[in-house]
């Protein structure tokens, strides 16, 4: 009888020291969401992109232009509610679900738990991370969804022999097929991330004997993809994801085209640089003054237009393409924050004050009848307010040491031969295809910080088999 009752004390106890480090941080992450839930007095609405989202959920119809609906099947699903503090409550849950997963496949991976703990950290306590699972964006749904296709995809550890295959149930094509329904999700929540499909399934192909995985994963990740463009034909008339991609690709053009060099046709003339300068590209996208915003019509209808000046103009001049796209994205790697554009002010703390919604706006009173009466502007709380912005997070945790994480994985990856290809390849792939789509922006390189993380904490450690 004695034995029986120290057993289960012993493995607890067991537990506690393999575990207890993480315990404390996802402990420490949970207290700090907490503090945000009672610091601001409702969920941070952002104008435009969070109304939008909204409307799409009330109407189930895909958004024109710059945003697939996956987001807002999401708040689609929580619209019965009718409450916006609930939506970033289930973010916040949603931020510490994925820290969880990190740390569980790192330990998986063989490593020990003070180092899977500590690649957990930037999602669990960073301050930027924390601000956008309250407020009303797609931006933790798109890493919530990538780390859990990770998770799925390398969750198989790598046989000790090639006489003694490891085996179990997550071998099987199925794995490929819930990987690649994962990335299709995030994919058609935010569309820059749909080639990470391509991607997971070369890395399946290198594997050799795992090309039913890739082959499950390629089919998984087409298919929403396919349904998807035709939900979005029938109501706007073409085959698409989204509306947008020409006049973005149009804009990150801007910084560098010189049409004596591009000698576009006549109808692509009109798109040529007029004079204006402006300090980001993505700024000529909403610009008056650009040439674009010239043309007759709404700037979208223009998509096919720009796409075709764009492509030929990155053609005719690819080193000055290529030179805009290095400068910019260099910008996530500097000491302090860089404004870019110039008039947004990156931070990584808290801020405390008021932030009221435009008032008399036809689509927030919209939206406010249809999906949650009570939205109206943030505002902080004291005592919490004061609390968080006393919560320091030094800025190069997540601009210089976020080159070293990189770095550590490259190398981890093509030196040691270290299975971590996948997070790294993931992790660039979420760097830099933002910038050369359109343009850097501070919070579109967060999803690559937690992908870098899985990538650079096996490729830095030794495990023991």
């Amino acid at each position: 009888m004695a034995s029986t009752l120290v057993e289960p004390r012993l493995e607890r106890a067991g537990l506690v020291r393999a575990h207890g480090l993480f315990g404390c941080v996802l402990v420490l992450a949970a207290a700090l969401r907490v503090l945000v839930m009672l610091g601001y007095d409702t969920a941070r609405l952002y104008w435009y992109d969070s109304f939008t989202y909204l409307d799409t959920a009330v109407h189930m119809r895909p958004e024109g232009a710059f945003h697939p609906a996956g987001y807002s099947w999401f708040l689609w699903v929580l619209r019965p509610f009718h409450s916006v503090e609930l939506v970033v409550g289930v973010q916040h849950a949603m931020g510490l679900a994925t820290g969880s997963m990190i740390y569980l496949l790192l330990r998986r991976r063989s490593l020990p738990g003070w180092g899977a703990a500590l690649a957990a950290v930037p999602v669990l306590l960073d301050p930027a991370f924390v601000r956008l699972e309250h407020a009303v964006l797609s931006d933790s749904q798109v890493v919530f969804l990538i780390v859990a296709a990770l998770l799925v995809l390398m969750w198989r550890r790598e046989a000790s022999t090639p006489a003694a295959p490891w085996t179990g149930p997550w071998t099987g094509p199925w794995t490929g097929a819930v990987a690649g329904v994962l990335l299709a999700l995030a994919g058609l929540t935010r569309t820059a991330t749909v080639p990470l499909i391509g991607l997971a399934a070369l890395y399946l192909l290198s594997r050799r004997a795992w090309w039913r995985q890739a082959l499950a994963l390629a089919v998984a990740g087409t298919l929403p993809l396919l349904a998807y463009a035709g939900w979005y034909a029938q109501h706007h008339g073409r085959f698409a994801l989204s509306g947008s991609d020409g006049v973005a690709l149009w804009a990150r053009t801007m910084t560098f085209a010189d049409c004596s060099i591009i000698e576009p046709p006549p109808e692509q003339a009109a798109l040529c640089p007029n004079g204006t300068v402006l300090d980001a590209a993505s700024e000529y996208v909403w610009d008056p003054r650009a040439s674009l915003n010239r043309l007759p019509g709404d700037r979208f209808t223009h998509n096919d237009l720009a796409r075709s000046f764009a492509l030929r103009a990155i053609a005719a001049q690819p080193l000055d393409y290529l030179r805009e796209v290095v400068r910019d994205t260099s910008l996530a790697f500097t000491w302090e924050p860089v404004a870019h554009p110039k008039r947004t002010a990156p931070s990584s703390t808290f801020p405390r004050g008021a932030w009221p919604l435009p008032s008399g706006h036809a689509l927030i009173d919209q939206v406010r009848n249809e999906y949650d009466p009570d939205i109206r502007g943030m505002r902080s709380v004291e005592p919490f307010a004061s609390i968080l912005a006393a919560y320091p997070y030094p800025w190069f945790l997540h601009g210089t040491l976020f080159g070293v994480l990189l770095l550590a994985g490259a190398v981890g990856g093509l030196v040691r031969r270290r299975p971590v290809l996948l997070p790294w390849s993931f992790a660039m792939f979420l760097l830099v295809a933002p910038v050369a789509a359109l343009d850097f922006d501070h919070r579109y390189v967060l999803p690559a910080i937690p992908v870098a993380c899985v990538a650079a904490a096996p490729a830095v450690h030794r495990p023991h088999r």
